[in-house]
């Protein structure tokens, strides 16, 4: 109860309101931000297809990691080293927001994609906006009908897209560690709404890429002795570096930004267009077919974004 009562004190207390043009311009913003970052992070499922078979998934995860602190070094790392004592005043969220966002999410993702189809990760990742919808309301947020029905029809659409039209639930154990990773990734989005102001969007990013890899490199130097590194080559290296500049240093920046001007619950909206978008990558790259079922499921997902994301305001002319 406690906690509780501390994000609602946060959320009451946190930010001014804003003249109706000014937030009307923040929204805008901050949902192209999560759309940015949707986008990407599509687009790293198709490499992370490309690596299930020759690189494992902690290994994955490691590299991904060790690529993006190499690629924000140049903008991030004098700004994380100019805040070293906020980062050290307040090292238990970084700790929590490196171990959930960037530790957890990512790997448990990769070592689900051995034992699951993409079909049910999708379908179970489609929770994840669910859960920062929740959070959000044990904080103390209005839902309002719009947002709750726009979540629900995108959700729809979501799980008549990965599930074919079937509707239906058939979890392997692949699908248990999507599940840890839904819940891990919507805790970390939620979290991001407590992000302490006075500590710089970029520093925070950099320290907690720094603070997960490390905590990675037991369980990357146990997988390494266990399971054997991986050969180098163009058909993955590629993919990794897609992961680490693009996936991580760009799509998280994009992201927590998102969180910070719409918060969880609406940047999670946004993140429904993910299978849309996958689908969409898939036939341009792979040249897997979309049908009338894929069509009427964007259909879906895409208004239910624009029902619970687009002001009544807007909605009404």
């Amino acid at each position: 109860m406690a906690v509780l009562d501390r994000v609602r004190t946060n959320q009451a207390t946190a930010t001014p309101a804003q003249p109706k043009g000014k937030a009307g311009r923040t929204a805008t913003v901050g949902l192209l931000f999560a759309l940015a970052a949707t986008v990407v992070w599509s687009g790293s499922f198709i490499g992370a297809r490309a690596l299930a078979d020759t690189v494992p998934p902690v290994q994955h995860a490691y590299w991904r990691w060790i690529i993006a602190l190499t690629a924000a070094a140049p903008f991030a790392a004098r700004h994380a080293w100019r805040e070293r004592h906020i980062i050290l005043r307040h090292w238990r969220f970084v700790l929590l927001a490196s171990l959930l966002g960037i530790a957890v999410y990512n790997t448990l993702v990769y070592q689900a994609g051995i034992s699951t189809s993409a079909g049910n990760m999708g379908m179970i990742m489609a929770a994840s906006p669910v859960v920062m919808t929740v959070y959000e309301k044990l904080g103390g947020a209005r839902l309002g009908a719009r947002r709750v029905a726009g979540m629900l029809i995108a959700c729809v659409g979501v799980l008549l897209l990965v599930s074919k039209g079937r509707l239906a639930l058939d979890f392997a154990p692949g699908d248990l560690w999507m599940l840890a990773a839904a819940l891990s990734f919507a805790s970390y989005s939620a979290l991001l709404r407590r992000r302490p102001a006075e500590l710089g969007a970029l520093a925070f990013l950099f320290t907690s890429f720094a603070v997960g890899a490390v905590l990675l490199t037991p369980v990357f130097l146990t997988s390494l002795a266990v399971q054997g590194g991986f050969t180098p080559t163009p058909g993955t290296v590629a993919p990794l570096l897609y992961a680490g500049v693009f996936s991580s240093a760009i799509a998280f920046f994009t992201w927590n930004k998102a969180i910070a001007l719409i918060g969880a619950g609406r940047a999670g909206l946004v993140y429904y267009l993910q299978p849309v978008f996958v689908a969409l990558l898939s036939y341009l790259i792979l040249g897997e077919p979309t049908g009338p079922m894929q069509v009427l499921c964007m259909v879906l997902i895409l208004g239910g974004v624009v029902l619970g994301s687009v002001s009544r305001k807007a909605l009404s002319g």
